[in-house]
Order: structure tokens, then C-alpha cells, then sequence
């Protein structure tokens, strides 16, 4: 008896990754992920390595965690991954405030996001 085995959620040859609650808004985080779509594994690294966005670092390691599935739990090849997908979540807002003048107050909102990468191994072009 028992349960049956969940379906994979991606393809035979994809793997991905999923960070959550990162202290930054989806949009500061959609710029970072634009720069990694589409790209080799091995040249996005480097482009989030020297990358200035302070989030970058995050980004950086949910692809190496990407990487690391699509090698240890798949049995993919490193070398011939690109990432297929990158995508930008909202998550939860913390609501702050300070007072203003005139007995106002004005809301300051601090945004989470998340990032979902996920990683294809692809054909070796002769």
C-alpha cells in the first residue's frame, strides 16, 4: 500500500532551484534574473559573481543549487546546462510606518520576494 510517487514537476532533463523571502522588491529582483536567462550556467555565475546588485549573491545561490539537483538528484551534465527559466515572485509585505507631520503618518512597505531558476541540459553544438 502506500502513496504513489508525486510526478515530477519539470522535465527529464531539467532541474530547478526556489528561494524564498529575500529582502529585496520582485521588480529590483526581476532585473537581476533578466540577467541570467538564457545564459550558459557556467557565464551566468560569473555575470552574478561581478554583478553590483547587492541581491545578486542570493540569486547566485539558488542557481548554484539548481546546478547541484540537476547533477545529484538527476544525473545531468554541468557542462551543457542553461538556465531555461527564471522567474520573480511576490511574497509577503511588512508594513512599517513613521509619523509625519501634521499628525500624518506616512507607510513605509518593505517587499519580499522569491526566485525560481530552472536549469536545462541542452544538446552539445558541434
Amino acid at each position: 500500500m502506500g502513496k504513489e510517487k508525486n510526478p515530477r514537476r519539470v522535465a527529464d532533463n531539467e532541474a530547478m532551484a526556489k528561494s524564498k523571502m529575500l529582502r529585496v522588491s520582485p521588480q529590483k529582483l526581476n532585473l537581476v534574473a533578466g540577467l541570467i536567462r538564457g545564459k550558459r550556467v557556467d557565464r551566468a555565475l560569473a555575470d552574478l559573481t561581478f554583478s553590483k546588485k547587492r541581491i545578486a549573491d542570493d540569486v547566485k545561490k539558488c542557481l548554484q543549487s539548481a546546478i547541484a539537483n540537476a547533477e545529484n538528484n538527476h544525473g545531468l551534465d554541468v557542462d551543457n546546462l542553461v538556465v531555461a527559466e527564471a522567474w520573480v515572485g511576490k511574497n509577503l509585505v511588512m508594513k512599517r510606518g513613521r509619523p509625519r507631520a501634521r499628525g500624518r503618518f506616512g507607510r513605509i512597505m518593505k517587499p519580499f520576494a522569491e526566485i525560481t531558476i530552472k536549469v536545462r541540459q541542452v544538446e552539445e553544438r558541434a
